[in-house]
């Protein structure tokens, strides 16, 4: 799956069926088969139902989508993965309302998506001039400061990678 080349929606579809295979597929991604807590990174992490771990030191639940742009997002991980796919592969940008009906979604929800993975996408690029800023509440506000300063977390997952997986 991971290095697969999608053609078209109806195969990445077909690859990912449901949130389960989603999240299986971001975990070997993310982890590489040794899960590793976001909360303390040399605590004890147990395995739990429905793709959930808990830290032993913190006591939290927390599953791959942690520390990534699809975190407390209700849309479901295919929507994701499609519009991550849909976004590489265009030439053009993607309207939020071409989204939104292609994935039957609201203009809203699409513009958000739009936005987070654009957001991820610009972290990686080579040519930005990155700094780590420890205490901004608004990334808003640091990205208006010299429209090349990105907030990075250190643990958020870089897109980048497999996306280009995903894409071609």
């Amino acid at each position: 799956m991971i290095n697969a080349d999608f053609k078209s929606i109806s195969e990445i579809i077909y690859a990912f069926p449901n949130e389960k295979v989603c999240l299986n597929h971001l975990e070997t991604l993310k982890w590489n088969g040794i899960v590793v807590s976001p909360f303390d990174e040399n605590s004890k992490v147990y395995v739990c139902k429905k793709n959930r771990y808990r830290c032993r030191t913190t006591g939290k639940y927390f599953n791959a989508k942690n520390d990534t742009i699809f975190y407390n997002s209700k849309i479901e991980l295919q929507k994701w993965f499609i519009a991550i796919w849909l976004i590489s592969v265009k030439k053009k940008s993607i309207s939020s309302i071409e989204l939104g009906k292609t994935l039957a979604i609201t203009q809203k929800s699409a513009w958000y998506m739009i936005k987070k993975i654009k957001e991820s996408l610009e972290l990686d690029r080579p040519n930005k001039k990155i700094k780590n800023v420890e205490q901004i509440t608004k990334k808003e506000k640091l990205l208006k400061i010299n429209a090349f300063e990105v907030v990075v977390e250190e643990k958020k997952l870089a897109l980048t990678g497999w996306l280009q997986q995903l894409k071609k």
